[in-house]
């Protein structure tokens, strides 16, 4: 299907398309070609923008539209070490903008370190709310409350602010993702490959709604497997089928997805978003070690040890080709050192 992007509001932020390399030594690890599929790596940890990471592909739709809109400041939410935090405050810088965050976190003061030293050295207006009971949700009970009141206050200084949601998951940030899955098509072709899976992490399912619709518009050879890497199923399902329908109806396609489509997998979240499991720590392992490649504690880890688990399990064939999606996330490798230093 032909879709004309260049149509729509877009602020240039990643450096596309990200390469598209192999994961050799991770193979030999995990048995060789008898027993282990090939994996690619899409790698979108190398966006560029702010250490990397698959924001910049949804940013630039979103800042294309705060800047559409003559907006002044972005604000977003996130965890403490929200990738989609950093990102978004560096995106707001590069167009001339102000930034606010909202970031949840469990500690009063929180070490800085990691995406929250880059929020700090971006210079973001930053507003820090306690983390709900559940360490499975990633949202505070008054987030919502808390955002409207810093939106207030903005407009009451003169600024006129753009709202970007968690993770950019919206019509508009969905948008990246759907071109996304054309650049990766095209790589595909290109290669003559024509992968079963593409793993990917999921987390506030903007990058869900986009690969779900990128699937229907330019018929990849893979289907999806998402990796949850936080709670909360039921209304993430609900929240992605409707901004992949949101982004369909940007861009003027007869597409509606529905809740009941999207499966997404439950079984690496472990203790609680942004806390490490002792797969996903291994697969950091794993990886570096054999393709030094790095992976993230929160999103990416818990993806890859989910991969790694169906290769020991048998679930993929060893005669297939998979993609791993790279989003990233790694400055929040240093907020979880203590990890590391327990498992050496």
């Amino acid at each position: 299907m032909t879709i004309d992007f260049a149509r729509l509001p877009r602020f240039p932020l990643a450096t596309l398309p990200t390469p598209l390399t192999e994961a050799r030594g991770l193979r030999e690890a995990l048995g060789g070609p008898a027993r282990c599929p090939r994996i690619l790596l899409k790698r979108d940890d190398l966006t560029g923008l702010a250490l990397g990471g698959n924001k910049a592909r949804k940013l630039e739709f979103l800042i294309g539209d705060a800047l559409r809109q003559r907006a002044t400041v972005v604000i977003t939410t996130g965890a403490v070490q929200s990738n989609h935090a950093r990102m978004t405050a560096a995106a707001a810088r590069a167009a001339g903008l102000g930034v606010s965050l909202v970031l949840t976190t469990q500690e009063a003061a929180p070490e800085v370190q990691g995406n929250y030293l880059l929020d700090r050295l971006f210079g973001a207006d930053i507003h820090l709310i306690p983390a709900g009971p559940d360490p499975k949700l990633a949202v505070a009970p008054d987030e919502e409350a808390r955002v409207a009141e810093v939106m207030a206050n903005l407009r009451a200084r003169g600024e006129r602010p753009y709202l970007i949601p968690v993770g950019g998951s919206s019509g508009v940030g969905a948008l990246g993702y759907v071109a996304g899955t054309r650049e990766l098509v095209e790589q595909l072709a290109a290669a003559s490959v024509a992968p079963a899976r593409l793993y990917y992490a999921s987390g506030s399912r903007g990058t869900q709604a986009g690969l779900e619709l990128g699937w229907r518009l330019f018929s990849p050879p893979y289907r999806l497997a998402g990796i949850a890497v936080s709670g909360g199923e039921d209304e993430k399902r609900v929240r992605a089928a409707r901004v992949a329908t949101e982004a369909a109806a940007l861009l003027g396609v007869g597409v509606t997805v529905t809740p009941g489509e999207l499966t997404t997998s439950q079984d690496h979240i472990g203790d609680g978003y942004g806390i490490p499991t002792r797969g996903g720590l291994e697969a950091i392992r794993l990886l570096a070690t054999r393709d030094g490649v790095l992976l993230d504690p929160t999103y990416t880890a818990k993806a890859m040890a989910a991969l790694i688990a169906d290769v020991r399990a048998g679930v993929i064939d060893a005669g297939e080709t998979v993609v791993f999606l790279h989003t990233g996330g790694i400055p929040a490798l240093f907020a979880h050192a203590g990890a590391f230093d327990a498992t050496d």
